[in-house]
């Protein structure tokens, strides 16, 4: 199995919600976790960074759980980080930062982490 290092941009503390499953199963799979949380100190055991410029080591995908209003100020940051790929999830879908993100040579990919985990396609 291919560790990845993986970005979740929009982890929650909340146990119901989906991107807080997404860093469990991440680490199910055993991948490397990077919650991104601007207050929550940590997430499943892992530390929660409060911005993507905090993460120093290269990333193989970032997966987004936060809507355009909140990525969108983002962009800057996400194409500096240069990740391998995005997964949008339902939800976390945003054209201006998959064509910047394309133009960048990073893939984009609309799905849902937790399925692409769970069906081996992650």
């Amino acid at each position: 199995m291919n560790h990845q290092n993986v970005v979740v941009l929009g982890a929650s503390p909340k146990e119901e919600r989906y991107s807080n499953k997404a860093v469990r199963e991440l680490l199910k799979h055993n991948h490397n976790v990077y919650p991104i949380h601007p207050r929550c100190v940590e997430i499943h055991g892992q530390t929660c960074y409060p911005k993507l410029d905090d993460i120093t080591c290269q990333i193989d995908t970032l997966t987004l759980y936060i809507g355009k209003e909140r990525s969108t100020p983002l962009i800057a940051q996400i194409l500096t980080m240069k990740p391998n790929r995005i997964i949008m999830n339902p939800g976390a879908e945003n054209d201006v930062l998959e064509t910047e993100a394309k133009t960048h040579n990073i893939e984009v990919i609309r799905g849902c982490t937790l399925v692409m985990l769970n069906t081996g396609q992650f």
